[in-house]
């Protein structure tokens, strides 16, 4: 593989067309703003979402999906809500057997489905990849050290990618289950919103760890529900993001809830951000997976209930303190 291809010029997108850069492949980014196209090709950075970055010249912007067409494999970093959009605008140019890497994290509201469930509908020539893990984009497109999940149905396609993409920066660590990779990555955005409310009603640092906890119980029970397993989402694509993400104000689901604690409305939260909290529009589809599947998520559900305006903050916290007090698993 000597070419790879970008699809989503955000910040993530960008750090990852940097990613293969660095790994010695020829990088073209897609991206919709013909702002962000004419600045990483003229200035090699991406002033909207990722500034003061500087981003190797090897990377070629474009806003041309056929640009695209000639490229070894490709990752898809669109905002989960518009993967299906932007997966369906880019059909018309996919060989069939195209190594397709999913890179956003999200459950899809309406359908209720995971990104490899959108791939094999929009794209079913395609052969489908999942990367997740913990990982800023600035951090990565800086190149400071960085290690993640990939994850392919067949071993030896998960070990070749990752040894693709890979450099001493960015670990890939591979794997063969993409649906507890996938899980992972999409429920801890709600996580995040969760303890950036405790951060910002200020109850405590111990609040916080019981939250990280009994979150991650949370999404292993509804990983290994939709098939996944336990042990996946125990390494880097579950809890090793959910640390990360939940943990620091950097991120964008976590920076969105420490605004709800202070008492800011959603809209409040989430005015002026440019990029996307993809825990804002998984959090009720989250919602409805889990109740489907018989799935108890009452983090996820408090979550849910805060942005759709079903409760207030201080009610959903109540309400979580007042369950019931049972065996801990």
């Amino acid at each position: 593989m000597t070419r790879a291809g970008v699809i989503g010029g955000g910040a993530w997108g960008t750090a990852l067309a940097q990613v293969c850069a660095r790994a010695g492949l020829e990088p073209v980014l897609w991206a919709r703003e013909p702002e962000v196209v004419e600045a990483v090709n003229a200035a090699h950075e991406n002033r909207l979402f990722l500034p003061g970055v500087a981003l190797d010249p090897a990377i070629r912007a474009t806003g041309d999906l056929s640009d695209l067409a000639a490229c070894d494999l490709v990752l898809a970093v669109p905002p989960a809500q518009h993967m299906r959009a932007s997966l369906a605008a880019f059909a018309p140019h996919v060989r069939d057997g195209l190594q397709v890497i999913l890179c956003s994290k999200g459950v899809e509201q309406g359908s209720l489905k995971l990104m490899t469930e959108v791939l094999a509908e929009t794209l079913p020539q395609a052969k489908p990849a999942v990367l997740s893990g913990p990982s800023f984009a600035g951090e990565v497109a800086r190149g400071l050290p960085t290690a993640v999940t990939l994850a392919c149905p067949d071993e030896t396609c998960a070990r070749d990618l990752s040894e693709t993409i890979a450099t001493p920066e960015f670990r890939p660590y591979f794997a063969t289950d993409m649906v507890g990779a996938e899980a992972g990555g999409a429920v801890k955005n709600v996580l995040a919103i969760a303890t950036g409310i405790v951060e910002g009603r200020g109850l405590g640092r111990s609040a916080h760890a019981a939250l990280i906890t009994r979150g991650f119980a949370e999404l292993t029970r509804l990983a290994v529900a939709l098939g996944g397993k336990a042990e996946t989402v125990a390494g880097l694509c579950g809890l090793g993001d959910l640390v990360l993400t939940c943990s620091s104000p950097q991120s964008r689901n976590m920076s969105v809830g420490l605004a709800l604690g202070q008492g800011q409305t959603l809209e409040e939260a989430l005015s002026g951000k440019l990029s996307v909290a993809e825990g804002v529009a998984s959090a009720p589809a989250v919602r409805q997976l889990a109740a489907k599947l018989g799935v108890d998520v009452p983090i996820c559900e408090a979550v849910a209930a805060i942005l759709a305006g079903e409760t207030g903050v201080d009610a959903a916290i109540r309400g979580l303190l007042s369950r019931p007090l049972r065996e801990e698993h």
